[in-house]
């Protein structure tokens, strides 16, 4: 096993690389025009064009491995990743940082899709499950390295979007200098989402909140935590044990999924989702003891639940279709992450930064909701399948 994973490092180092560049921004990016004045719907709208691309470049990204190649596609894509985080120390209207990060998040799509088709195609049955935990530990510490390393630009001036850019080249080089055999490229499947939307709505439902609720958490929790008079080194560490929270219970979580029906954990993680951040509505005072609490707690049910519906969606799915559903899922959470961040800085601006939470109150409600009303469809669905 262990000559399997390092057979993968290449990838690994890559995945590491590339994550801390975007952990970097997405914490450099609220604080800074935080600190500009700029209104919580502007950034919110910022993260939200991120993941208008990544939509988008799901949509193309296939085509164009196939075109010209899982290496020249992930050079192509993490080049134009650091000209669009460069060019934003060129130009200062927030207009085009909009088109930027558009562009940045369809480049971030074709990265992701090299990556994981390229370990999809080479990892054998029985060391899958293994494998891609080492990927998601790499995704997640790498995110967690880059919120961190906000600490070390205190003025926030534009050395830390330097750094980003740096992190996108760096990731290059480990797959440009691989020696392991590449692998084949595959034709696009096409999509037929009234299937998908028919055979597993509740998983596809899940993917969208999941998305709604990652999006504005990356967006708009550093300004939550500023707007509670907290420091920068603060939210540094308050997005760090999230994440990690997050992180550490991928396996636990992935091992309770297979013995536990996978709507209950669902219906688990939007519960504790709920109840977690009421405390965070800002009718009680906050200490620094119970703000990262909180984030571990909702690091947990908020991080895990990409995995969960994404197993649940599989298991309500035919073989046959999990390339196409791969891809319904991954639209679903980038539309719903295009929405999050939007109606969160909405919320907060009409009010006060407590609304943060209240929406991510509401988000635990909807996935309750979502558990309890098509769970029992869905067992029958998975009945069927059994006995087919």
């Amino acid at each position: 096993m262990f000559a399997t994973l390092a057979s993968f490092s290449s990838l690994f180092l890559s995945t590491l690389v590339m994550l801390i560049g975007v952990g970097l921004f997405n914490v450099y990016i609220g604080l800074r025009l935080s600190q500009d004045g700029v209104s919580e719907v502007w950034i919110g709208a910022l993260m939200s064009a991120y993941y208008l691309g990544l939509v988008i470049g799901s949509r193309f990204g296939h085509r164009m491995i196939v075109r010209v190649g899982h290496v020249r596609a992930f050079a192509a894509a993490a080049a134009t990743c650091s000209v669009m985080v460069l060019v934003q120390t060129l130009v200062a209207e927030k207009e085009a940082w909009l088109l930027f990060r558009l562009i940045a998040g369809a480049a971030m799509a074709v990265q992701f899709m090299v990556l994981e088709s390229w370990l999809n195609e080479q990892i054998e049955n029985e060391h899958r499950g293994r494998v891609f935990s080492v990927y998601l530990v790499m995704s997640g510490l790498g995110v967690a390295i880059g919120q961190m390393a906000i600490t070390l630009y205190p003025e926030l001036g534009l050395r830390p979007l330097i750094l980003v850019a740096i992190c996108h080249v760096v990731g290059l080089i480990p797959i440009v200098w691989t020696v392991r055999l590449h692998p084949a490229p595959q034709l696009p499947t096409p999509l037929d989402f009234g299937y998908f939307l028919r055979r597993a709505p509740a998983a596809i439902l899940t993917m969208f909140v999941a998305g709604n609720i990652s999006a504005a958490f990356y967006a708009l929790a550093p300004v939550y935590v500023i707007g509670m008079q907290f420091s920068t080194n603060v939210v540094a560490a308050f997005m760090s044990i999230a994440v990690v929270a997050g992180l550490m219970a991928q396996w636990p979580m992935g091992w309770i999924s297979d013995r536990v029906p996978r709507e209950r954990l669902i219906l688990l993680n939007g519960g504790v989702l709920t109840f977690a951040t009421l405390l965070l509505w800002g009718w009680l005072p906050i200490p620094f003891w119970l703000l990262m609490s909180v984030a571990a707690i909702s690091g947990v049910a908020q991080f895990t639940l990409y995995a969960l519906a994404g197993s649940y969606a599989n298991d309500l799915v035919a073989p046959d279709r999990r390339v196409g559903l791969s891809a319904v899922l991954l639209m679903s959470f980038g539309f719903g992450a295009c929405i999050g961040p939007l109606l969160a800085g909405g919320l907060m601006r009409m009010t006060d930064v407590n609304m943060f939470y209240a929406f991510m109150t509401g988000c635990g409600l909807l996935l309750v909701a979502t558990a309890l009303y098509v769970g029992k469809a869905n067992r029958k669905l998975m009945a069927s399948n059994a006995r087919e």
